[in-house]
């Protein structure tokens, strides 16, 4: 990357002043929601291997507009101030966008959690969490962390562990942290949410025939192929439900250790189980080994999604890149130079703050169910069967009259007796949000002449939601 290049945090604050100009807002107002109100650094210690080590750790609140605010714990070795508070930033937008209640905020610790043994990592994981509780940097009402990179379900469960021994009588425990295993209070959905958020994303997309044809496409997402940066839990998700579901084909794979190529479409379960028991994609027999896997990003495809670190698309590589769709499932993925480059050019770009956004659409589902203490579909499911159940026996009946001459579908009954469970209440909210943001976008995108991409029209719509809400407060 060129010296020219903006940092991670300068690309979101370009990309912010873009849309703001476009804005009547009091320059006051505007100052309040594009910087970041605070950020605590802790540094704490640990006794691993004999020794006392000394870790560093972050979390940083962007818009207390709304609360309690909400943002991910990222585990990496190169986290920094700058990079959380950015992260930060975009949250309080994305959740604005689709308009989940809460405020921005972002965690992270220099760590590289493959380093570490489990019970290390709880150790670690419990005096991080320690150190932020105390301060109600981790509460229910005020700052609920999620997973992010580096981090899953089993960090979540120890942070929520730890909340509960600070405070024993905290009826809302559970909802301090999301992104915990269904046993512990989670939520199915959760662990696909974001990879599925990016399906539902595209196939929002793909409903609208002008937004198709500015993309230099046609038709639906069956058959196009698709480029993944990044096989994780973003990108894995979403390669397998857009090749399963959708019948995209995921040509190739982009890993730290190089790519995979199959013109014909790889198997994306098998591909990730390669990579499970290897740690990379090199001598994989799923597909062709190409050992710069940074080029791959430059490769004819229908769509790219980058689902990985942020900035992999810059100025150095964005006049290169051939893809005509790019949905960026990861943060920040394109630089703001090289979103320059690629806008010029015509590449059509779904955005971070709307694309990836399905992992805080059912973060929000999960708190609300342990904030209200209940599975979501306990109360109704068996009632909406029993009154599916008096139509299909009506028409049973119905259909045993010869002069009628009709009868049912074999499996029609089965299919249409069953109750929505958590999981399908959890999709189809999820993809409500996703149907509703996108559209919120795309009414600015193609009905102001001054809007030229759905980036700037995601930062419109955001940006005059955190407006209102100060607004209401008085601001």
């Amino acid at each position: 990357m060129s010296a020219r290049e903006p940092s991670f945090r300068q690309s979101v604050e370009l990309m912010f002043n873009r849309a703001a100009a476009l804005m009547d807002l009091p320059p006051g107002l505007e100052e309040k929601i594009r910087v970041c109100n605070s950020t605590y650094v802790v540094r704490f210690g640990v006794r691993l291997r004999g020794e006392i080590r000394t870790f560093t750790g972050y979390r940083s609140v962007h818009s207390e507009h709304m609360e309690p605010v909400k943002g991910g714990i990222r585990y990496a070795a190169n986290v920094n101030q700058d990079e959380v508070e950015a992260l930060a930033a975009l949250m309080t937008f994305k959740c604005a966008l689709v308009e989940a209640p809460f405020g921005g905020s972002k965690g992270g610790l220099c760590i590289d959690p493959r380093q570490y043994e489990d019970h290390e990592l709880e150790q670690i994981t419990r005096r991080f969490a320690y150190e932020l509780i105390k301060r109600d940097l981790i509460n229910p009402s005020q700052n609920v962390p999620a997973p992010d990179m580096g981090t899953g379900e089993k960090e979540m469960a120890i942070i929520a562990d730890q909340y509960a021994r600070m405070n024993t009588t905290d009826i809302n425990a559970r909802a301090c942290v999301t992104g915990k295993p269904p046993h512990a209070g989670g939520i199915k959905g959760r662990v696909e949410a974001t990879g599925r958020g990016v399906q539902y994303a595209l196939q929002e997309f793909f409903r609208h025939p002008d937004d198709i044809a500015k993309a230099g496409l046609s038709g639906s997402l069956d058959g196009k192929s698709v480029i993944v940066q990044g096989l994780g839990n973003v990108g894995y998700h979403a390669a397998l439900f857009l090749s399963r579901e959708d019948g995209a084909k995921i040509t190739h794979i982009i890993e730290r250790d190089g790519a995979l190529h199959n013109a014909d479409g790889l198997d994306i379960a098998l591909v990730r189980d390669w990579i499970a028991h290897h740690g990379g994609v090199r001598g994989c027999p799923h597909g062709h080994y190409i050992e710069q896997g940074g080029v791959v990003l430059e490769e004819e495809c229908d769509i790219l999604v980058p689902a990985a670190l942020e900035g992999v698309i810059h100025a150095e590589n964005a006049e290169r890149v051939k893809a005509k769709l790019i949905i960026e499932a990861a943060n920040g993925p394109i630089t703001a130079t090289a979103d320059e480059i690629l806008r010029r050019r015509g590449t059509v770009i779904i955005p971070d703050l709307y694309a990836n956004a399905g992992g805080v659409t059912v973060s929000y589902f999960e708190w609300v169910k342990n904030l209200s203490h209940i599975r979501f579909g306990r109360m109704q499911r068996r009632q909406e069967e029993a009154r599916h159940l008096l139509i299909v026996n009506e028409l049973e009946r119905l259909s045993k009259d010869k002069e009628l001459g009709w009868t049912l579908s074999p499996d029609f009954k089965e299919r249409y007796l069953r109750g929505a469970d958590e999981l399908e209440l959890v999709r189809s909210g999820l993809d409500d949000t996703m149907r509703e943001a996108y559209q919120s976008m795309r009414e600015v995108w193609h009905t102001r002449q001054d809007v030229p991409d759905l980036r700037t029209a995601a930062f419109l719509v955001s940006i005059g939601r955190v407006a209102a809400s100060y607004r209401a407060k008085g601001l």
